[in-house]
């Protein structure tokens, strides 16, 4: 990912203008994918799970932002849970990416890529209490 900041047109005035980093838009995609049913996690790097470990929350975790001439586009790297409908979380992904970034700073994504990388089967203890 490039350390470029988005300028958003839209929010230009007299006063000056509004950037966004990149890592913005990862962490808002990240938190808007693990809210999804049926994402049983996000897939993160190496960097994240030290993060994590060190007691940083990583919201950006298995979220990367490509900016270039053709627009911003998004990859999410998700663990989905056994029985789900894929086609269906991930369209559901998609959407809450798309909605809550336009909610929340109002940029358009050229592409959201959603990538299943596992699937998380339920634990035998909790299959037992059911």
């Amino acid at each position: 990912m490039e350390n470029h900041m988005l300028e958003l047109d839209e929010q230009k005035n007299e006063l000056g203008k509004v950037e966004i980093s990149p890592e913005v838009i990862e962490v808002i995609a990240g938190i808007a994918a693990a809210e999804v049913e049926g994402v049983a996690t996000m897939r993160g790097n190496f960097a994240s799970g030290v993060a994590e470990k060190l007691g940083r929350k990583n919201h950006g975790k298995g979220v990367r932002v490509q900016l270039n001439e053709d627009g911003i586009k998004v990859d999410v790297s998700v663990v989905i849970t056994y029985g789900v409908s894929v086609p269906e979380v991930a369209k559901l992904i998609q959407s809450n990416i798309q909605q809550a970034l336009q909610t929340m700073t109002a940029i358009e994504l050229k592409e959201i890529n959603v990538h299943v990388v596992g699937i998380q089967f339920e634990q035998a203890e909790s299959i037992e209490e059911a």
